[in-house]
């Protein structure tokens, strides 16, 4: 047959008391550092992620605007459009030169 010591009941309550108390402790913890830093970033003006990915699609827009502007400009102009940036360049290397006589 089995007893059970109450020191041991007693102390294994006393472990998971303070287990609990230590991970309250913890969340509490977290959640003040999280407060103080978006207190920081308020103060700081810092820019939102929705605010930032707005100002990513208009810089993608005007990218595109000015590609075809620049194709416009120099279908208008009677040259050969530029390649745009998005083309990888041509690797030719130069051509030799001629000795001169």
């Amino acid at each position: 047959m089995q007893t059970r010591n109450p020191v041991f009941t007693d102390l294994a309550d006393l472990m998971t008391d303070a287990f609990g108390a230590a991970r309250a402790a913890g969340d509490e913890a977290r959640s003040v550092f999280r407060a103080q830093a978006e207190r920081v970033a308020a103060d700081m003006d810092l820019a939102s992620g929705e605010e930032v990915r707005t100002l990513q699609e208009i810089i993608t827009r005007q990218g595109e605007e000015i590609e075809s502007l620049k194709a416009r400009v120099a279908a208008l102009e009677g040259k050969k459009p530029a390649p745009s940036r998005a083309a990888p360049a041509s690797k030719r290397k130069p051509a030799a030169k001629k000795a001169s006589s």
